[in-house]
């Protein structure tokens, strides 16, 4: 993969890691973007990479030094957006895929924005809350040179919350010397975070889920579901799944693997979660799986919702869903996407079924500019008509040209930015 492009100074041919993926994805909708493709490898730079050192003095009086990133893809369409994690894997190649995942996605369902990704490499549970707090405004200020409401607004993503934004609006807005409430989205909603936003993600995936099941002719009520990561995407999605009807049979988080055939009690589940933290020790359940069993378990829908590159080769062919939703950014690899296919699964990508949490993101950045707020209704309203339109173009395309959703997705959202970079041309 590596040796097919020109691989940036600042990675090893050997570590392409995520990076490798999106050009490969890249590579496939190529041969349909007709006379765009003279602009495809703008598509494969970055246009912007910030490597931060992000030192803070921890409770005990030392002092702790962390890596922070913040990359902008792409901004022909607009401010760059996207979320900022927090874990102790984050790599530059991760965050730069990340970045470049949300220029398509953005694109994708057609909000105006290009683009970001941020992150700190940092396992959060080892920090207290002050220490966490510190470390966020201390890399808050290193990218502010970067960010703001109409350059890059970032957003939660992994191990990052509503306080986390809360910390990063007020940082920006002491050093600017004004209140900023649109340099970020995914706040409280005392400061200008919107209705409906924490559970926007979930729900866009519980949307074009449905849409799925209705092109598949398969009933939601009584499917069966299965959930990899139980978070503000993935718990969000099974509770609206269950509240139809479906049986969530299956979860798997970073403490282990549930099963019940008949559902597991998804409120009780959330409840559990919220209080211990994983869905180890749930004892209304059936078995505690071993975790590679997950991927076998008999279900009609498969939500990944936890990190990138979970379905592989090495799982691909063993897995028994007719419908995945990719809850997660990336979850599922090009090789493992071929083998899907031709065991006739759909595979719902993730630049389109995991962006409403970037769509009502969008709705609180309008907000936040004309200080007029919405209700929750309206915005559900306005998030379900939006991932539907998105879902059924896509659908269009792949029947069209007899290609995968994710193909189809990155043909609209591709030929949008390039459109957009054409006619803008180059500067100087």
């Amino acid at each position: 993969m590596s040796s097919q492009h020109q691989i940036p100074s600042y990675l090893t041919p050997a570590e392409t890691g995520p990076w490798s993926v999106y050009l490969e994805q890249i590579d496939r909708v190529t041969p349909y973007l007709g006379g765009l493709s003279r602009w495809v490898e703008t598509l494969k730079r970055p246009k912007r990479i910030l490597v931060v050192d992000v030192p803070i003095e921890r409770d005990d009086g030392t002092i702790a030094h962390f890596e922070g990133y913040r990359v902008q893809h792409n901004t022909s369409r607009g401010p760059g957006k996207g979320g900022v994690r927090f874990h102790q894997d984050v790599t530059l190649s991760e965050v730069m895929a990340l970045s470049a995942w949300m220029t398509i996605k953005n694109s994708a369902v057609n909000v105006p924005y290009g683009g970001a990704k941020g992150g700190i490499r940092v396992d959060p549970k080892t920090l207290s809350k002050g220490e966490l707090m510190r470390m966020t405004r201390r890399y808050t200020s290193e990218i502010g040179i970067i960010i703001g409401p109409d350059k890059d607004i970032p957003a939660p993503d992994v191990n990052t919350n509503e306080q986390t934004m809360a910390w990063m609006m007020d940082t920006y807005s002491m050093n600017e010397g004004r209140t900023s409430t649109g340099v970020v989205t995914g706040k409280p909603i005392t400061l200008g975070g919107s209705l409906g936003r924490r559970e926007a993600t979930g729900r866009g995936v519980y949307v074009v889920g449905c849409e799925a099941a209705a092109k598949r002719g398969l009933q939601i009520a009584g499917a069966k579901i299965a959930v990899q990561g139980f978070g503000n995407v993935g718990g969000i999605a099974a509770r609206l799944f269950a509240e139809a009807g479906s049986k969530v049979v299956a979860v798997q988080d970073h403490g282990g693997t549930i099963f019940h055939s008949n559902g597991l009690n998804v409120p009780k589940l959330l409840a559990h979660v919220e209080k211990h933290g994983s869905v180890a020790g749930f004892e209304d359940i059936e078995a505690v799986l071993p975790n590679h069993e997950f991927w076998e378990v008999n279900c009609d829908i498969l939500i990944p919702a936890a990190l990138e590159q979970q379905i592989t080769l090495l799982n691909a062919d063993k897995i028994k869903a007719k419908i995945i939703l990719e809850g997660a950014n990336g979850p599922t690899t090009p090789e493992a996407d071929d083998i899907l296919r031709e065991k006739g699964v759909l595979v719902v990508p993730d630049v389109i079924a995991n962006a409403g949490g970037v769509t009502v993101s969008y709705f609180e950045w309008v907000q936040d500019f004309s200080s007029y707020f919405w209700t929750e209704d309206e915005i559900n309203n306005k998030l379900t008509r939006i991932m539907k339109d998105a879902f059924n173009s896509v659908w269009e395309v792949t029947e069209d040209k007899n290609v995968s959703l994710r193909t189809a997705a990155f043909i609209i959202a591709c030929t949008r930015v390039l459109q957009a970079r054409e006619v803008r041309g180059l500067y100087p």
